[in-house]
């Protein structure tokens, strides 16, 4: 039987994201998906780097819409602010709130701990040959469809 790489990626996302929708720490918020954490976790690492939706459709590889739905449903959610940029009126920076923050160490220990679940069996050299693969399957597919902007290209090149 043909087996189809799309589909096979397609299906470890969806597993990945029913453990992480099944997790405590997004049992301990109501109405959080899985791609809040993601999100959240973005936010958290950048420090005092500003993140703005933009960054979100560029490392997260979505369509402006879609970015704008899921912060304006977070926003809802009390899980993060647009913070006004001095200067310019029609930048916001997105911040995350007290109530996201108390989540972060609990989504952290889950996230190493299926980082170390996916890993598992795999040596070093044979997930950099993984990563180089992955990667390889991401400039393809945008070189191939050429209608994706440079932003989701510099995305892909730079690793995000």
């Amino acid at each position: 039987m043909r087996q189809f790489i799309g589909h096979e990626v397609h299906y470890l996302s969806n597993l990945i994201g029913r453990v992480i929708d099944n997790s405590p720490a997004r049992m301990q918020v109501e109405n959080v998906t899985g791609n809040n954490t993601w999100i959240i976790g973005f936010i958290a690492k950048n420090g005092e780097h500003p993140v703005y939706q933009k960054d979100l459709e560029k490392h997260f590889g979505v369509t402006r819409s879609t970015a704008s739905k899921v912060v304006s449903l977070m926003v809802r959610k009390g899980l993060i602010e647009r913070q006004p940029v001095p200067g310019d009126a029609r930048l916001k920076r997105l911040v995350l709130t007290d109530q996201s923050r108390a989540l972060l160490e609990q989504m952290d220990a889950e996230f190493d701990n299926m980082e170390n679940t996916l890993r598992e069996g795999f040596t070093e050299e044979e997930l950099k040959q993984f990563y180089s693969y992955i990667h390889r399957m991401q400039e393809n597919i945008i070189q191939k469809e050429g209608k994706w902007n440079d932003s989701k290209t510099d995305a892909v090149s730079a690793r995000i």
